[in-house]
């Protein structure tokens, strides 16, 4: 994990408070923010160290066969179950498991995920005995789960029984003074990958990476930085090609990778406003001012789009 922004100098904090207990941790932020990163932290400084982190992406397994993916199931317990498979909570058995992407988890297996939380024991695809686990369960997801109770797509249970410990992970556009580093780190992986003698960044291309909104997060970062690696021809880099999707586009010219929900919008608009008032809030010049909004109004959309006022200390 790298930088030391007070953003990510939180989540070193929380990770550091959880690691040690078996506490459920639900992990929440946008997608390419490094949760999976944050769950190898975890894992790596808890008391299950030594063992296997179980790693399931909930969203790239077919809903017929995530439960047994899961749970496991008999030989011959249906149609080309021709042996016994052992289940990904089988295997995490006094160990960690990641469930990535678990808002996409649909609402039957969410009923069978909440009695593993609840029992402690899980029960394969045509097993006629319950088997006792010991498993420390660690969840993440770039979904509103709360928006997704209230529409009915995510059990309330369940979504209490995984918020026992959430950590929030800030977008990348909310610790720009971590991006330096990190761009340093990728570009020293990446020559050392590729082979390639590169060594740094003019000072230019440092502020171009620092002014781009990076709606892909870390992981957008990263690709860019190999991106860049490979095509360089000099020991230090002097520009960076940015993604065609902003470079001279027609002003109502609009690809499908820049499309946002409006809670991404609107958060990155109340960013920028606040910026440019230079952390003021209310007040002559402040950003509720801009926004003809009251302060009071501002304040509670800033709570709930996670946008914290110290961020412009």
């Amino acid at each position: 994990m790298i930088g030391n922004s007070p953003e990510i100098q939180e989540v070193y904090q929380l990770i550091s408070q959880v690691a040690k207990v078996d506490s459920t941790v639900l992990l929440l932020g946008e997608t390419g923010t490094g949760k999976e990163v944050v769950a190898n932290a975890i894992h790596n400084t808890s008391n299950r160290k030594d063992k296997l982190m179980v790693k399931v992406n909930c969203a790239a397994l077919p809903e017929s066969l995530i439960e047994s993916e899961l749970f496991g199931h008999e030989k011959g317990s249906f149609t080309g179950a021709i042996d016994r498979r052992i289940g990904k909570f089988e295997l995490a058995n006094n160990a960690t498991i990641f469930l990535d992407e678990i808002g996409e988890l649909p609402l039957q297996l969410q009923t069978k995920l909440l009695r593993v939380l609840q029992e402690k024991e899980i029960e394969r695809i045509g097993g006629k005995k319950t088997i006792p686990v010991n498993v420390r369960i660690i969840a993440a997801t770039n979904r509103n789960l709360e928006a997704d109770v209230k529409a009915g797509k995510f059990r309330s249970d369940l979504y209490y029984r995984l918020h026992v410990f959430p950590i929030h992970l800030p977008s990348l556009q909310e610790r720009r003074e971590d991006i330096a580093a990190l761009a340093n780190y990728f570009l020293h992986k990446f020559s050392k990958l590729t082979g390639k003698k590169v060594e740094k960044f003019a000072p230019k291309a440092i502020k171009t990476l620092e002014n781009y909104n990076w709606p892909g997060n870390i992981r957008e970062l990263e690709h860019l930085i190999e991106r860049t690696v490979l095509l360089s021809k000099d020991v230090v880099i002097q520009d960076i090609a940015l993604p065609n999707s902003i470079q001279h586009k027609p002003e109502n010219a609009l690809a499908l990778d820049q499309i946002v929900t409006l809670e991404a919008m609107e958060k990155q608009y109340i960013l920028q406003i606040v910026n440019i008032c230079k952390g003021k809030i209310s007040g002559v010049g402040g950003a509720a001012e801009k926004l003809g909004i009251p302060s009071t109004t501002l304040i509670s959309k800033m709570q709930k789009l996670g946008i914290k006022k110290k961020i412009f200390k």
